[in-house]
C-alpha cells in the first residue's frame, strides 16, 4: 500500500506543477509572452518534477508516476499484475486530486483550462489524428526505454532521476507544439476530464498511444536487457 500511496503522491506533483505551470505560461504561445518561453518553461516544469519526485519517493516505489511506464515494466517483466493495477489507480488518482486541487487555485482568478492535450484545433501547429498518434507513441517509447534502462542497473540507478527528469524536458520540447505532450495516460485523463468539451473527446488518443508505446518499450527492453546481457 505504501507504494501505491507514493505513486499518488508523485503522480500528483507531476501534474499540479507541470501542468499548472502550462496554464500560467499560457501553453505553447506564451500567454502575452513567447512561445519558446512558454515551451522552455513548460518543460522544465514537468522534467523538475520528475527529478523531485524520483528522489522523494523513488526508493519506496521506482517513481513510476505515468501508467504508461508501469506497463512498460510489468511488460519486461518487472513487476506483477497486482502491483500494476494499484500504481495505476495511485497514479490516476493522483492526477485527479492534482487537477482538482489546481481548480480551486483558479477559482478565483483569470487563468483558464487544466493543461489537457489534443489535436487538431487542440494541437499548438494543428497536428491532425494519426500525427498525434505517432508522436506520442514514439515520444512515449523513448521515455520509458530510458526509464527502463538507466533502472536497470546499478551503475546508473543513482543518477536515474536526473537522466528521466531531462529525458522527460527532452520529449516535451518537441512535443508540446504538437500536442501539448503526454506520454502519460493519467497526466491527460485528469485535466481532460476537467476541462471537457473537445479535449475529453480527444483524450482516447492520449490514452492508447502512450500505453502502446510503453507496451513496446517493454518488448523491446525484455529482448535487449536479458539476464544474461546484464550479467
Amino acid at each position: 500500500m505504501k507504494k501505491y500511496i507514493a505513486e499518488f503522491f508523485g503522480t500528483f506533483v507531476l501534474v499540479f506543477f507541470g501542468c499548472g505551470t502550462a496554464v500560467v505560461t499560457g501553453g505553447y504561445t506564451g500567454g502575452t509572452g513567447s512561445g519558446f518561453l512558454g515551451v522552455v518553461a513548460i518543460a522544465l516544469a514537468f522534467g523538475l518534477s520528475i527529478v523531485a519526485a524520483a528522489y522523494a519517493i523513488g526508493p519506496i516505489s521506482g517513481c513510476h508516476v505515468n501508467p504508461a511506464v508501469s506497463l512498460g515494466v510489468l511488460v519486461s517483466g518487472g513487476m506483477t499484475v497486482k502491483d500494476f493495477i494499484g500504481y495505476v489507480v495511485g497514479q490516476v488518482a493522483g492526477a485527479f486530486a492534482a487537477s482538482a486541487v489546481f481548480s480551486i487555485v483558479l477559482a478565483n482568478s483569470s487563468l483558464e483550462g487544466y493543461g489537457a492535450d489534443g489535436y487538431g484545433k487542440l494541437s499548438g501547429v494543428g497536428l491532425g489524428l494519426g500525427g498525434a498518434l505517432v508522436v506520442e507513441l514514439v515520444l512515449t517509447f523513448v521515455f520509458v526505454m530510458t526509464v527502463l534502462g538507466v533502472t536497470a542497473s546499478d551503475k546508473t540507478a543513482n543518477l536515474a532521476g536526473l537522466m528521466i527528469g531531462l529525458t522527460l524536458t527532452l520529449v516535451h520540447l518537441i512535443g508540446i507544439p504538437l500536442t501539448g505532450t503526454s506520454v502519460n495516460p493519467a497526466r491527460s485523463l485528469a485535466p481532460a476530464v476537467f476541462t471537457g468539451g473537445t479535449a475529453l473527446q480527444q483524450v482516447w488518443v492520449f490514452i492508447l498511444a502512450p500505453f502502446a508505446g510503453g507496451a513496446l518499450a517493454g518488448v523491446v527492453h525484455r529482448y535487449f536487457y536479458s539476464k544474461k546481457t546484464l550479467a
